[in-house]
């Protein structure tokens, strides 16, 4: 195959400054020249590259579009088109970095003490420390104010209880952001890996995100100061606002598998020749299945852009993100399983990337709110009326 360009077919690259560009260009580059050879053995041996995580932190990938404390600072734009290479590359790439910087380093900025700030967000800014985010539980995933998991008031500290689960980099973690309920509402706290009554423990057996860590956190009778309270991370209202950050990058980061699957497809309908030695390029099927992906990839990329520009103005909202990601992921779905139908029998081997997308993107689909749960958010905007019960 041909060396990856991404795709315009609608000249949207007219809309992007100098520095945006390059800061595509430049994580082009790295996917391509460090991940792109190591990322098919990660995924066949369900491992995640960890190995790249510090040249991560030199890019400026982790927290990139957060202010100080050692990040980049770069524009919502600008992040954006990183988490889309990023997961062109892999889902699991991606998701490490939008939990590293939308799910612990945006939290403990926005809510965090000053102490919390100095002592973690320059190591997760430069790929020392890890994070993860914890909030899912077993019994309680789209309806995350059910939870259960309790933190009781002791002296000066406070005793977490609970259990959370499908939780990403959580054995990998140095800290947790973790979410639990107390007396006086839901609160935001930082557990520092060993911790006793602390636990984490891997999720096996992923036909999909294999290249990335999922894990389960359980807390029996932790006991942690209050000095790892996040102060300002009162009500459920805060946890949501990190998910809203971490599901702008999804909206962005999925354009990368679909951009790609629709120029594997391309190529290989140009390439394989079928029916008197003529290349199934010229079937008005193959050519009608490459014209939809490049319309749905062509809308997603201004869904992404403009949503990019409205969050760099201070006017994205939550409703809007969930339109982003609820029609990127659905499309970038689709563009996967049309590649995989046009490619035959080679659509489900290794040798291309295709089928290793699909899966992923099967997860993408469901994580940080599912497809259904974002119709609801956007219907609630559209009537007033809720409907999530």
């Amino acid at each position: 195959m041909a060396a990856y360009r991404g795709f315009d077919y609608l000249l949207i690259d007219s809309q992007l400054s100098g520095e945006e560009k390059l800061v595509r260009q430049t994580t082009r580059q790295w996917v391509e020249e460090r991940l792109i050879p190591v990322i098919k053995d990660c995924y066949n041996q369900g491992r995640f590259p960890s190995e790249l995580i510090p040249e991560m932190g030199q890019m400026g990938f982790l927290g990139a579009n957060l202010e100080g404390y050692g990040a980049a600072g770069m524009t919502n734009v600008e992040y954006g088109l990183i988490m889309q290479e990023l997961e062109r590359g892999d889902s699991g790439l991606r998701s490490f970095a939008s939990v590293q910087g939308a799910l612990v380093m945006f939290p403990i900025l926005t809510f965090g003490s000053e102490e919390q700030k100095k002592k973690y967000l320059p190591k997760l800014a430069s790929g020392e420390f890890i994070g993860c985010f914890g909030l899912t539980e077993p019994g309680f995933g789209s309806n995350p104010g059910g939870m259960t998991t309790t933190a009781a008031r002791d002296g000066d500290a406070w005793v977490l209880n609970g259990e959370k689960t499908w939780i990403t980099n959580g054995t990998a973690a140095h800290v947790a952001v973790v979410w639990a309920r107390t007396a006086e509402g839901i609160r935001g706290f930082l557990v520092a890996k060993g911790t006793p009554g602390f636990r984490a423990s891997d999720i096996h057996g992923k036909l999909s995100m294999r290249a990335s860590v999922t894990s389960s956190l359980s807390f029996s009778d932790c006991r942690i100061p209050d000095s790892m309270r996040l102060p300002g991370a009162a009500g459920l209202k805060a946890a949501l606002s990190c998910l809203s950050q971490a599901r702008y990058s999804i909206g962005w980061g999925v354009l990368g598998p679909a951009m790609e699957c629709l120029e594997v497809a391309r190529q290989y309908s140009i390439e394989r020749k079928q029916f008197d030695n003529r290349p199934i390029a010229s079937h008005q099927l193959v050519q009608e299945k490459l014209a939809w992906m490049a319309t749905e990839v062509t809308k997603g990329q201004l869904l992404a852009l403009h949503c990019g520009r409205l969050k760099d103005q201070g006017k994205l909202d939550f409703a809007h993100i969930s339109m982003l990601k609820r029609n990127n992921v659905a499309i970038a779905l689709e563009c996967a399983r049309m590649a995989r139908d046009l490619l035959g029998a080679n659509g489900i081997v290794d040798d291309y990337p295709v089928m290793r997308h699909l899966c992923n993107l099967e997860t993408v689909k469901t994580y940080e709110g599912t497809d259904h749960i974002h119709a609801l958010v956007i219907g609630e905007r559209l009537t007033g009326v809720a409907a999530y019960k």
